[in-house]
């Protein structure tokens, strides 16, 4: 018999339905009818049939119409609201919008699989993990290793002996000895307690992302969780059961306790969860839904699931992939803003370059030739200041590898620091069922990925620094040559954007847990700053593009090179000339969605590739890291299809 969850005010009810050509009119009355039933007052509410309300579907939050029928808008299981008319909305009802993206609203369950073992997982892997790309499953060699973890500590509770963390307390009480028959709630108690976040809940692509690296990591076999309950979250994470973790209340060590703690919580039915099926529900419905059981947790396992960097890690993998993105196309955009402002390219020459041989300063420049060279790709507009007396450019423009350069550097740095910290084991106890012991230490410290990632806000937010330099010289006729603020009937208009925080969080600390864990990393706000630093990157490079498109019309019937006429096409396919001044939001939003789905690069990238093919010279050996222009695949990757 179909049945449907309705949600009135701070109450989920579940209503079967005999008959689905009944209307949607009909079900709120039946939900209404239920809610009334064991409330003194009758909720307050009169006649059932007289209560005017409107119902909408959780997900998405689109309004359903009373007359329709039952059998014609909803299917078996499919979570609603319901709101009475002259109510607020409730406190307890949490919307499909905070957080959700495109990605989310077009989601289609993927038919591909990745198999993790805990060690060849890369930032990669983990972001498509994030947008629902793949599904998961373990490889055999992992679920031995879990099992042989797993054995271990069965035998450490079976025998009584006194281990943190398994058969004891925790931080300062890790000297209270606690009863076998107390060592469930015990782990079902320390994830309720530590469930303490704040602020709205990650998108379902970050929690995505946070459960698949959680995974990962106790598929490593070091952390104790037993098959059954790693399995259980797996299946949780395919059917895209998320639970509401919010973005605040990590302090980084002992790792991303409250986070995950939250993560956890919804795998054992609690708090809230959301799925594209369900949209926002308690999580007992929203598992339910899918067929799947609440984790019941044995010994350790509660703090096998709460203890780690995958909070800062996870936030860090997106930060670090959207930085390396974006890095590139600032190149793009550079060079179309100086031929535009009638640059010249001398300052490119591979000599120049050699003898300053910074891996990214060379690739940089490397770029810059190929998307400018004149004798590859015919630039009218470099022909038509071909004999000018122009010497040299303003560091903005001359100046690019080098500035562009050591963020290319710094993000290679951390984007190895991430990936080594997406396979690494942070949990504690750590369990080696090889050597038939437990042993405490520190994996769980995050200090390692919010240095990398303070230092990831600091060099990427220099793209924006230099660019906005560049925006100046564009929009100041003085410099330009060009239209004041690049409109022929301007005065009305300005842009004003990019504010960054690039105070590092690392620096911080305090002391938690009476004083037992007394040094922290801050490494939870590293992780969000990072995210807000990279996002006003990508805005302001979107602006210097679309201004650099406007720049283009005023030079007009001159053409420039053939890869940048490409990116000028492609960003007139989203923004059309500015005649006067109007609204640019819609604009530079547009703009930003095309430097976000990389189409900037992937239009320039042929060219790029070719030109590095053909004009390399033989007798100039180059280092292949130098020159490399996505990350390498990781050979270890196992994905198939099903």
């Amino acid at each position: 018999m179909p049945r449907f969850t309705v949600h009135i005010r701070d109450e989920w009810l579940a209503v079967a339905c005999r008959d689905t050509s009944n209307t949607i009119q009909w079900l709120g009355q039946e939900a209404l009818k239920r809610y009334i039933k064991n409330k003194p007052d009758n909720g307050g509410i009169g006649s059932v049939k007289e209560t005017r309300f409107i119902v909408r579907r959780c997900q998405g939050s689109g309004l359903l119409d009373p007359d329709d029928t039952i059998d014609d808008v909803l299917e078996d299981n499919d979570f609603v609201e319901l709101a009475i008319e002259g109510d607020t909305m409730s406190s307890e009802f949490i919307p499909c919008q905070p957080g959700v993206s495109n990605i989310t609203a077009a989601y289609k369950e993927p038919a591909e699989y990745i198999s993790l073992d805990g060690n060849s997982l890369t930032s990669t892997d983990l972001v498509n993990l994030g947008r629902g790309l793949y599904k998961i499953k373990l490889t055999l060699e992992a679920e031995r290793k879990v099992v042989q973890a797993r054995e271990l500590l069965d035998t450490i509770v079976k025998e009584n002996k006194v281990v943190y963390g398994i058969t004891t307390g925790f931080g300062k009480f890790a000297r209270t000895v606690i009863p076998v028959s107390k060592l469930k709630e015990l782990q079902e108690n320390l994830v309720r307690s530590h469930s303490a976040g704040l602020g709205n809940p990650l998108s379902p692509e970050r929690t995505r992302m946070l459960l698949a690296l959680r995974i990962n990591v106790l598929a490593k076999g070091h952390s104790g969780i037993s098959l059954e309950t790693l399995q259980a979250m797996i299946q949780a994470f395919n059917a895209s059961c998320l639970s509401f973790v919010p973005e605040k209340g990590t302090v980084g060590a002992s790792g991303d306790l409250a986070p995950l703690s939250h993560l956890a919580l919804g795998l054992m039915g609690e708090g809230k969860m959301w799925s594209p099926k369900s949209g926002w529900a308690d999580a007992k419905y929203v598992l339910e839904a899918h067929g799947l059981k609440p984790i019941s947790l044995k010994p350790k396992e509660g703090l096998a699931l709460i203890n780690g960097t995958q909070m800062i890690t996870s936030l860090g993998a997106e930060a670090v992939e959207r930085a390396q993105a974006i890095a590139q196309q600032a190149d793009i955009v550079a060079a179309l803003t100086l031929e535009v402002l009638k640059g010249t390219t001398k300052a490119f020459d591979s000599d120049i370059h050699s003898l300053r041989p910074h891996p990214g300063q060379t690739e940089v420049a490397l770029r810059f030739r190929s998307l400018l060279d004149s004798d590859h790709h015919p630039s009218e507009i470099a022909e038509s200041h071909r004999f000018c007396d122009r010497v040299q450019d303003a560091y903005t423009m001359r100046c690019c590898p080098q500035v562009h350069g050591i963020t290319n550097d710094t993000i290679k740095f951390v984007q190895n620091i991430i990936n080594t910290e997406i396979n690494s084991a942070t949990d504690n106890p750590m369990v080696f069922a090889e050597r038939g012991e437990t042993i405490s230490g520190g994996n769980f410290h995050g200090e390692y990925p919010a240095k990398a990632l303070d230092f990831l806000s600091i060099a990427v937010h220099e793209l924006a620094s230099i660019s906005e330099r560049r925006i100046e010289r564009l929009c100041n006729p003085s410099l330009s040559e060009l239209p004041a603020f690049l409109v022929n009937e301007g005065g009305l208009n300005s842009v004003s954007e990019n504010k960054v925080l690039c105070h590092p969080s690392s620096v911080d600390s305090l002391s938690t847990s009476a004083a037992t864990e007394d040094h922290v990393s801050m490494g939870g706000w590293a992780a969000r700053k990072a995210l807000r630093v990279v996002e006003h990157v990508e805005q302001v490079l979107a602006i210097e593009l679309l201004a650099a498109c406007q720049g283009i019309e005023f030079l007009r019937p001159l053409r420039t090179t053939t890869p940048l006429e490409k990116v000028y096409d492609l960003v007139r396919t989203v923004v059309k000339p500015w005649i006067k001044d109007r609204f640019l939001s819609p604009d530079i939003e547009a703009v930003h969605r095309l430097l976000l789905d990389q189409k900037v690069w992937n239009v320039a990238k042929p060219y790029i590739e070719k030109y590095q093919t053909e004009y390399i010279p033989e007798s100039r050996p180059v280092s292949p890291t130098a020159f490399s222009l996505d990350p390498p695949a990781s050979p270890r990757k196992r994905v198939r299809h099903e």
